[in-house]
């Protein structure tokens, strides 16, 4: 049974090229489904989360990221009586626009394209989904929902203008009402990423060596749900400590934003979802104690982990590559695929070709970027530093 609110199959405003509904899966399923069998969606599993993935077989990636949002999604969905297939498939399509390496790869494109339009990852992702992805045999893109495409653009909240022109095109033709919050459903998603990555970066932390379980003690929320493991299991060993304490934690974050959305959403009685876009303010989030505690672990993320000089190291070889790889590309657009052609010959300056060179740097995994570096530059790929 969806709430009031909820985001309805029945009332879905469609998809910009109409098509015959399939007879046993709704719209949202099918966009989840079309997001799941997607090239990006696969690549997504050699793309850096914190540690390039050459470090490591067991740190996240972008995909086992992507994947845990995916289910915090779910469950927060279902609890709050929202479209579950709708908030799965936003939270699984979130990510895609991402560049190898992470945060620290967009940040380089994002200088690199500053004279052609800039470069930012969630108006990227909505490129990929209406453009880039080119499979089916009547449209180019996947083809999503106006409700998918409106989670993905703006699941942060309203986008301000200008807009990203990777953004900015599509909108142009398929007004996604970027001026207004998304619907609840966008909006778990959106929380649900804040929850996978504060509880994962956390264990990836500690199995890269970065801090302690001691130091994490003295922390807000995680000092507690440590000495309740302590309590109810003493003596157990430190991996599974670790394990319990976190998944506490975990759930920690869940309830918050369970109880928090159920009392928003009481006092505001949305009886729809455009009423949830027509609010002015989001109706899922943190609760102000819980928000101020992760304030806390976030920045003692950002010192002892993003920040660790073995990462720092990391992040500088690879926007190396990245800065190194957009030039040659620029001037030597024949190292480009041969399927890639036919869209540098229709370009007509110097920014409609900048930007083919983005989008194909952009899906690159990290390690066919450091393969092609290598190639190119005859560099050698950075070496391991955890």
């Amino acid at each position: 049974m969806l709430a009031p609110y909820a985001c309805k199959p029945s009332e879905s405003r469609g998809r910009l090229h109409p098509e015959e509904e399939s007879a046993f899966r709704s719209c949202f399923q099918r966009d989840r489904d079309r997001i799941i069998h997607c090239s990006a969606f696969r690549r997504l599993m050699h793309k850096t989360q914190v540690f390039v993935v050459h470090e490591g077989d067991s740190f996240r990636t972008r995909l086992t990221h992507t994947i845990e949002v995916g289910q915090v999604a779910r469950t927060m969905a279902n609890a709050l009586g929202l479209n579950v297939e709708l908030a799965e498939a936003v939270a699984l399509a979130h990510d895609l626009g991402h560049t190898p390496f992470g945060h620290t790869g967009e940040d380089a494109l994002a200088e690199l394209m500053a004279p052609f339009g800039g470069f930012d990852h969630n108006a990227q992702a909505i490129r990929i989904v209406t453009r880039l992805e080119r499979h089916y045999a009547g449209f180019d893109g996947l083809n999503l929902t106006w409700e998918t495409l409106e989670g993905i653009a703006k699941h942060n909240g309203p986008v301000p203008r200008p807009l990203p022109y990777a953004l900015a095109e599509y909108d142009a033709r398929h007004d996604l009402e970027l001026h207004t919050h998304a619907g609840a459903e966008a909006q778990v998603a959106a929380i649900a990423d804040d929850v996978a990555y504060n509880n994962h970066d956390l264990h990836d932390g500690l199995r890269a060596g970065l801090f302690t379980e001691a130091e994490l003690t003295g922390l807000p929320l995680l000092g507690a749900c440590f000495a309740e493991v302590d309590a109810a299991a003493p003596g157990i060993d430190a991996k599974r400590r670790r394990h319990e304490a976190l998944r506490r934690f975990f759930g920690v974050m869940v309830s918050d934003v369970i109880d928090g959305a159920r009392a928003t959403l009481a006092e505001a009685e949305p009886a729809s979802a455009a009423e949830i876009r027509a609010l002015g303010r989001p109706v899922i989030g943190f609760s102000p104690v819980l928000y101020e505690g992760l304030r806390e672990i976030r920045s003692f993320l950002f010192h002892r982990m993003y920040r660790a000089p073995s990462v720092v190291e990391m992040r500088a070889e690879v926007t190396d590559i990245v800065r190194e790889l957009f030039p040659l590309y620029l001037t030597h657009p024949e190292y480009l695929p041969r399927k890639w052609r036919e869209d540098v010959a229709a370009a007509t300056d110097e920014t409609a070709l900048a930007r083919i060179v983005a989008d194909y740097i952009a899906g690159m995994t990290d390690r066919f970027a450091m393969e092609e570096h290598a190639r190119l530059t005859g560099a050698a790929p950075p070496a391991r530093r955890v």
